[in-house]
C-alpha cells in the first residue's frame, strides 16, 4: 500500500503562483511515477502532470497542453516528495489537486495508470 498527503492549496488571484506537495510513504518513492491530476466542480478527473524517475537524479516529465509553460512537476528522493509548482495560474484552474501514484518507474498520463490516490486539496483561482 502506499499512503499520499497532498497540501499547499489555497486561495490565490489570476496570475498567482501556488506549490502543491505531496508525501509518499509506503513504497520506494525513487522507483515510482508519480502523477497530479485536477477535477473541476462538475467536471471529470483529468491530467495535470507526471513525473516518472528514469535514474536517481532524473526523470521524464508530461503535462497536459493546458498547464504547459505554467505548472512545473518535481520530485525529491530524499523526502519522499513530489511538487506541482503552478505559476501564471488562471481561474480555468480552479478544483482539487489529486496526487497520484503507480506501482511502476513508468510515465503515465491516464488515471487509470495509477493505483493509490491522495485524499486531494483545493486550488481556487479567483478573477
Amino acid at each position: 500500500q502506499v499512503q499520499l498527503v497532498e497540501s499547499g492549496g489555497g486561495l490565490v488571484q489570476a496570475g498567482g503562483s501556488l506549490r502543491l506537495s505531496c508525501i509518499a510513504s509506503g513504497r520506494s518513492f525513487s522507483s515510482t511515477a508519480m502523477g497530479w491530476f485536477r477535477q473541476a466542480p462538475g467536471k471529470e478527473r483529468e491530467f495535470v502532470a507526471a513525473d516518472a524517475p528514469i535514474s536517481s537524479t532524473g526523470s521524464r516529465l508530461l503535462y497536459a497542453d493546458s498547464v504547459k509553460g505554467r505548472f512545473a512537476i518535481s520530485r525529491d528522493n530524499a523526502k519522499n516528495t513530489v511538487y506541482l509548482q503552478m505559476n501564471s495560474l488562471k481561474p480555468e484552474d480552479t478544483g482539487v489537486y489529486y496526487c497520484a501514484a503507480r506501482s511502476t518507474v513508468l510515465l503515465g498520463g491516464t488515471s487509470n495508470e495509477y493505483d493509490y490516490w491522495g485524499q486531494g486539496t483545493q486550488v481556487t483561482v479567483s478573477s
